[in-house]
């Protein structure tokens, strides 16, 4: 579904947006069974907690062909067309990844940003594959602080980080809903207090860039096409 004028404005102005839209109950349902298949397995690449236990699988679009087949959806290509034109690529050396929030895991990790270029900032679009809750650790982000120019891509332990906590809001989501966020907006999980799990596939997309000619293996055109429009081409 497209975005209507006022949500693409919100997203501008606040820097994130909860899309309508869900995933159908059984992409989810597949999106699970894949990704807890390759945790028992610990398919490699994965990272792991301090217990050794598999928490997140990568390169996931490399996977289980759903994986692909979900971040490539009308569902979140629609509105993403709104925000970043008609030519957009996934990218898949930032993010591409899915997680398991587990509830032994109550560490804060602070606020970050997912890029740090002004120049080239990307769209985050989390997936959520089971309900999140402020329980169980749903995203936190700071609304509007996409536009604060000068500072890192990461905000742990400064001085002025608890002033910027303290204007996170949470996003409670539920299972098959997607959110979309500026990848320069300072943003976070909470902490899973329950006994359950939070699961979550992300991924990243930009638009295509009208002054590269070359072919990159790291980005998957999902949307429209790859003009050119390099000036070296008037002679």
């Amino acid at each position: 579904m497209s975005l209507t004028p006022e949500q693409v404005h919100l997203f501008r102005h606040n820097g994130f947006l909860k899309l309508k839209d869900r995933l159908p109950e059984e992409q989810v349902e597949k999106l699970k069974k894949g990704i807890w298949k390759d945790i028992r397995e610990e398919v490699e690449p994965v990272v792991r907690n301090r217990e050794g236990r598999v928490v997140r699988i990568s390169d996931v679009v490399d996977r289980d062909p759903v994986f692909l087949e979900t971040a490539s959806s009308p569902l979140v290509l629609d509105p993403l067309a709104c925000l970043l034109g008609p030519n957009i690529e996934l990218i898949k050396n930032r993010h591409n990844h899915a997680t398991l929030r587990l509830g032994s895991e109550n560490r804060p990790e602070g606020l970050y940003r997912d890029v740090r270029q002004w120049s080239r900032t990307i769209f985050t679009v989390i997936f959520y594959l089971e309900v999140t809750t402020v329980e169980n650790g749903c995203t936190i982000m700071v609304p509007g602080s996409h536009h604060f120019p000068g500072l890192n891509g990461r905000l742990h332990g400064e001085e002025w980080t608890r002033d910027l906590l303290d204007q996170a809001v949470p996003a409670p989501m539920p299972a098959g809903g997607m959110l979309v966020i500026d990848s320069m907006l300072f943003h976070g999980v909470g902490q899973n207090t329950t006994d359950g799990t939070r699961m979550s596939m992300t991924m990243g997309y930009h638009s295509t860039d009208e002054l590269s000619d070359l072919e990159d293996p790291k980005r998957i055109l999902v949307r429209g096409e790859r003009p050119y429009g390099g000036n070296d081409l008037r002679r």
